[in-house]
Formats: structure tokens, sequence, C-alpha cells
């Protein structure tokens, strides 16, 4: 098990046909040898488990990576109305290059591409 910093940034959009590197998260995880989630892990020392939301039009947000019934989730505030699901985060790698959907409190969904991965001391 190895707790690492993660960095994904905003994918390809309509709106960012680029991408966009300022629209990003950091985690801090544990994360197996093939890349998913090590769960067993993350039991033993939840409150390590955070993200950071950074958006340049808003103001940050920091918060906690949660398991939920539906997958996981980014949640920054008790209760379910802030959180962001995170889609098949259970069963998919986060390596570099790697994609991940992120679906905002409203519904919108949108790609992120994971930018970095690296292992904390």
């Amino acid at each position: 098990m190895n707790w690492t910093a993660i960095r994904l940034e905003l994918a390809r959009t309509p709106e960012f046909p680029g991408g966009s590197a300022s629209r990003a998260y950091l985690l801090r995880l544990p994360l197996a040898e093939d890349g998913l989630i090590d769960e067993a892990a993350l039991s033993r020392r939840p409150g390590q488990a955070t993200v950071r939301r950074y958006w340049p039009s808003e103001p940050d947000l920091s918060g906690q990576v949660i398991r939920t019934q539906n997958g996981w989730a980014f949640s920054y505030r008790a209760g379910e109305e802030d959180d962001e699901q995170v889609f098949h985060l259970e069963s998919h790698p986060i390596r570099p290059g790697e994609y991940v959907t992120v679906t905002e409190p409203d519904g919108r969904r949108l790609p992120f591409r994971v930018a970095s991965v690296r292992e904390l001391a």
C-alpha cells in the first residue's frame, strides 16, 4: 500500500477543447500496485483520503474522498448535496494518462485526465 498524491486535470470538453490544467483536483489516496484504491489501507486511515478542488472562477474546496453505496465521491461538507460522484473509480486504475469522469452535484459530467501520480513519503 502506498499513499499517493494524484492530480486530475480537466480533459477536452466543448467549452475547453484543449482541456484545462487550471481546473483540477488534488487527491490523496492509497493505491495498490494495480493502480486501484487500496480499500483496506483506506479503512485504517479514512481521514487521510482527501480531495482539493481548484477552479479559477470559484473558491478552492477541500474535502474527503468517500465510499458511497454507488461507488466513490468527493465530499466537501456533511450530507450528500455537494458530493461529486466519481464514475467507476472502484474498477479503473489511477495512472497517468487515464481518464476519470466526475459528476457534479448539478448532474453535469466532466472528464478529467490523470496528470500525475506520485508516492508520498
